[in-house]
């Protein structure tokens, strides 16, 4: 009997997923949901909704000083959250 190549249940799961076109929303809502992680207990109570469009996070805050604090660390944010998630979901993050 000849062995043929052996894959993992993770693969193709991810494999399954891409086919199907699911992979990306729930790429998005995983970075969605590591924002109050990421983020930090502080952050999170000034943030009201947190949405992606177009590989851009919208994170609506309702502190105006937060918001230009975190607009000149956003490229930080960007970086963490991607490395949170394992893959490039955002590319820009918007302060609102």
């Amino acid at each position: 009997m000849f062995r043929k190549e052996v894959k993992g249940i993770k693969e193709l799961i991810l494999r399954n997923l891409r086919v199907q076109g699911l992979e990306t929303p729930l790429l998005q809502k995983r970075l969605i949901e590591a924002w109050p992680i990421v983020a930090g207990e502080t952050i999170s109570r000034y943030t009201g909704s947190v949405a992606i469009r177009n590989q851009t996070l919208y994170v609506h805050l309702t502190s105006p000083a937060l918001r230009a604090d975190l607009s000149m660390q956003r490229s930080e944010y960007v970086k963490q959250l991607n490395d949170y998630v394992g893959s490039q979901v955002i590319t820009d993050i918007r302060f609102n």
